[in-house]
């Protein structure tokens, strides 16, 4: 008996795969493609150098490539749009290991965007791998497909944002402060098992609004009081609930982590589905809705803005800071937030950021219609008061931009060219070729650090002149 359910359920498996399998084979897909990259790169080392009018030369290879596919049944399709709001297609053969070149120019400052993709010969259709690209986050887009998706930059110096800081931007700011100080920073602390030489705890702090600050703190065993650096980091968008995170224990650092809702850490399923069913309003995810944008006052922002604050405040009662080094880090909404710390406490000594999120929130609407991804918020009148470029504008600290991706349309390269040229003091930006939101391209690549008075390492580093770093 036992032999027989064994053998029905090895059947039954077999069923599933063959299903799958088959399911794949219809839409063209096999693990020939698995490791297969489109790769592309520009005719200057720095994709960012160009002069308005000047050619752009894109050379496209693929690498990994097996024997056993047949070039002669594929194609390389591209198309080129750009802040011109042109676009042009064409083709390419594929030959593996060899280069085809597209050429393009921009007549403006901006950003030209190249994708292009393996498709059949038979169909155009694109051809599909049985995993994801290599470098492709599981929520990336059309990430079976080998395709590549980049850009180059022309006159990026003088990318502005489409509007200013609205005028009262400061005094707005002033009165936030203000109320969040009507709140006593009354914090409680649970303690959980040690991690690694740390003293680990579950936080909530209270915090003017709707929801505490709460997140997972850790803070370097007997260590003596003001001995420590501390960094305070914040979480892309989402509703995934936060855990306590793996820590490398450090001797010298207290690392205070926050989600960017305030929710009740370790409670169940149906707390957290109540309360992220109330933060949506109808027909939005969280932060979208043009109604709550309409002010400052309304916008969930606001809330989210006023949690950092108080989160940066909670960090400097610890008795282990130094009361000197204190490190903000993010990346994508977290890159936003981490702007928010750098703008709104200048006690902050370092930004560190990727792929920042809401850099020039008008772009949607605004008169010289960049180029933008379908994941944006809908331009409305309060959103200035939380645009990462406003608050970057007001730091006092070095800021480290550890990536931008050359075709990321969730965070536009152009706003990230206007949020670098904001930055006041020394700075450095990462410009990555081929990096989407979800996909950071594996091997060797076109990657391109530009800095003025920041060399790359960040915190650590020593000032500088301008300096332009190919890798």
């Amino acid at each position: 008996m036992k032999q027989t359910h064994i053998l029905a359920r090895a059947l039954v498996f077999h069923a599933v795969a063959l299903v799958a399998w088959a399911a794949a084979a219809e839409q063209g897909a096999s693990s020939a493609w698995d490791a297969v990259q489109l790769k592309a790169r520009t005719d200057h080392d720095n994709p960012v150098s160009y002069a308005i009018g000047e050619p752009i030369i894109f050379s496209l290879e693929t690498t990994d490539v097996p024997p056993a596919l047949d070039p002669a049944l594929f194609a390389i399709s591209w198309k080129r749009t750009g802040d011109d709001g042109r676009t042009a297609t064409g083709r390419l053969p594929f030959v593996p290991g060899e280069t085809g070149s597209v050429t393009t120019s921009l007549d403006r400052p901006g950003f030209v965007r190249l994708e292009a993709r393996v498709v059949r010969m038979v169909d155009g259709k694109p051809v599909r791998r049985i995993r994801d690209a290599p470098g492709a986050v599981s929520w990336s887009r059309d990430r079976k497909a080998v395709r590549f998706d980049g850009g180059a930059g022309v006159k990026v110096d003088a990318i502005t944002p489409e509007k200013e800081a609205p005028k009262d931007f400061d005094r707005w700011w002033a009165e936030q402060r203000r109320l969040l100080s009507t709140v006593p920073p009354k914090a409680t602390l649970h303690e959980l098992p040690k991690v690694k030489g740390c003293r680990n705890y579950a936080v909530s702090v209270a915090c003017y609004g709707p929801h505490p600050v709460t997140g997972y703190l850790f803070v370097p065993k007997g260590v003596p009081p003001k001995s420590c650096k501390a960094s305070v980091s914040f979480q892309g968008y989402g509703t995934k609930v936060q855990v306590n995170p793996k820590w490398k224990s450090s001797k010298d650092t207290i690392w205070f982590t926050i989600n960017a809702h305030g929710y009740e850490l370790g409670r169940d399923k149906a707390y957290y589905k109540e309360f992220f069913d109330g933060i949506h309003p109808p027909g939005w995810g969280y932060a979208f809705s043009p109604e709550e944008n309409a002010k400052p006052e309304t916008a969930y922002f606001r809330w989210m803005a006023l949690r950092v604050m108080r989160a940066l405040e909670f960090v400097k009662t610890l008795p282990e800071w130094n009361g000197r080094d204190l490190v903000v880090k993010g990346g994508s909404q977290g890159g936003l937030q981490a702007s928010w710390a750098a703008g709104l406490d200048h006690d902050v000594t370092f930004a560190n950021v990727e792929v920042v999120w809401g850099c020039d929130l008008y772009m949607p609407s605004g008169p010289r219609k960049r180029l933008k991804g379908p994941w944006h918020i809908p331009a409305a009148a309060g959103l200035g008061y939380f645009d990462a470029i406003n608050h970057i504008r007001r730091a006092k600290c070095p800021v480290e931009i550890g990536r931008a991706g050359l075709g990321d349309y969730t965070c536009p390269p152009s706003g990230l060219a206007a949020y670098y040229n904001a930055i006041q003091g020394p700075k450095s930006i990462r410009w990555v070729q081929g990096a989407e939101h979800g996909v950071n391209p594996q091997g060797p690549n076109q990657i391109f650090t530009v800095s003025s008075g920041l060399r790359a390492g960040g915190a650590k580093s020593k000032p500088m002149e301008d300096t332009f770093v190919g890798e």
